[in-house]
This record gives structure tokens, sequence and C-alpha cells, in this order.
């Protein structure tokens, strides 16, 4: 066996490897495992911390999810697991509601499974949605207006949040870039991460989709924690043990 309590930097690389392979590490479970004391990992994980690899937790640490690449990219990325987690969602749409999809590939991807014969008030930050879905006859489908935020494919300004406080969500299918058992679901960028928390303040059901490699995981802004959303939607085979004592729903989609 490796000596890593004398290579303080392959002991780093490995946990580092932990990280992105699992998402998550145990602080107990890496000193047992790497033969060293559980200070000697407190100390290891705040210099990854430092370097922008992973975020400290109570017990251990998650990895940082780093800023995301162009909307443009991240739809093409997974898009069969997507597209079964788009199918699900679009189960609990009820008719005659108001509903607000967040930007998001997702929610793009829903878009083909929302039946056309419900009435529906759909809001949407996101474009790409919005035009998406023009052709629907039933109910109404609103833009918010406001810059647009090439990053996150969607309008983020003051202005966007004006229009969202003087509406009222039945349900909300909120983004996810990651959710934690101890953090909750948390955004790449401030802009976003704050436009979030006033969709959800306005919403009677919060829905989230969440593909594999977002739980566990955590981005640098706090949006809400996991009590404060009903429904997680994720695949077969995605790792929700962390999440076995959260008051939160989890659906698998299939």
């Amino acid at each position: 066996m490796a000596d890593y309590d004398a290579f303080p930097e392959q002991r780093l690389a490995l946990i580092q490897q932990m990280l992105t392979d699992t998402g998550r590490v145990i602080g107990v479970d890496l000193a047992q495992k790497l033969g060293v004391s559980e200070h000697t990992i407190r100390r290891d994980l705040q210099e990854l911390a430092r370097r922008g690899i992973c975020k400290k937790v109570y017990g251990g640490a998650v990895s940082q999810i780093k800023q995301s690449a162009l909307f443009e990219v991240r739809a093409a990325q997974n898009t069969v697991e997507k597209s079964t987690l788009a199918r699900r969602c679009a189960q609990f749409i009820a008719a005659d509601s108001c509903i607000f999809l967040d930007a998001g590939s997702t929610y793009l991807a829903m878009v083909e499974f929302i039946p056309a014969d419900l009435t529906l008030t759909i809001v949407t930050n996101s474009p790409q949605i919005a035009t998406a879905l023009s052709s629907r006859s039933n109910g109404e489908v609103i833009l918010l207006g406001g810059k647009i935020n090439p990053l996150t494919g969607s309008t983020l300004s003051a202005d966007t949040v004006k229009q969202i406080q003087g509406m009222i969500f039945d349900q909300t299918f909120i983004g996810v870039c990651g959710l934690d058992p101890q953090a909750g679901l948390s955004a790449v960028y401030y802009e976003d991460a704050c436009f979030k928390k006033e969709v959800l303040s306005q919403s009677s059901e919060v829905i989230a989709a969440a593909t594999a490699d977002k739980m566990p995981q955590v981005a640098r802004y706090k949006v809400a924690s996991c009590e404060d959303i009903d429904i997680v939607v994720v695949n077969a085979g995605t790792n929700i043990a962390d999440f076995s004592h959260v008051n939160m729903r989890i659906e698998i989609a299939e």
C-alpha cells in the first residue's frame, strides 16, 4: 500500500479523483482508506477547497462546479438522459395551470412532451423555449424580457425580476446546476441564483430535473434548501443515497 502520509500531493490527487468520480467524499472514510489522521484529511480538503476543486461541507467535501459551457454546447450533451427526464417532468403538469419553465436544455426538451390539448399559461425566461412553444394554440406563452445572458441562454436582469414579482406560478420547473443534501440547490452565476430565488418565492410547487452529474454537486451560489423543492426528477442509476434523509420527493424517470 502506498504511504500516503509521506506523499501529500499523491494523496491530494487521489482525493481529487474520488471527488471527480463520486462528487462527494467523507473525511472519516478517507482517513481510514489512506491511513492518515482525520486532521490531515481536513487540511487536505481545505487545500483542495483553496484551489477551487471542492467545497467543504460537514464531515467532508463535495466537488465544486465551475463555469458552465455555452447553452448551445450543453443542449447537445446527454440528450437521451435529458429527454427521459423531460418526459417525466411533463407528466406532472396539470391543465388550466400557470407554470414557469426555467432556462435549460432539459426543459427545452420538455416542450415536445407537453400535451397540445392542455390549456396552460407557460412563462419562461428562455428565448429558445418560447420559440419552441410559439405554435401552441391553447393558453398563452409569455417570454420574460431583459438582457440575454449567452452562458445561461436566458434573460437575466432587474427587469426580468420585476416581471416575476407580478406573477404567481402553480408549478415551477427550476434549473439545477448543483444539488446537494446539505448545500441544497445551487447555481453557477450570481444573477441566475438571484433570479431563481425570486421565482421560487412566487411558486406553489417546485419541481427540479437533475441529470446524474448534478447530484451531489455544489455550485458557487445557493438558491434553496432541499426542503424547498417538492419533487426532484432523476434518471435510473443516479446516486441518490446521500438524499435518503432529506424531506424531498424523488421520482425516477424511466
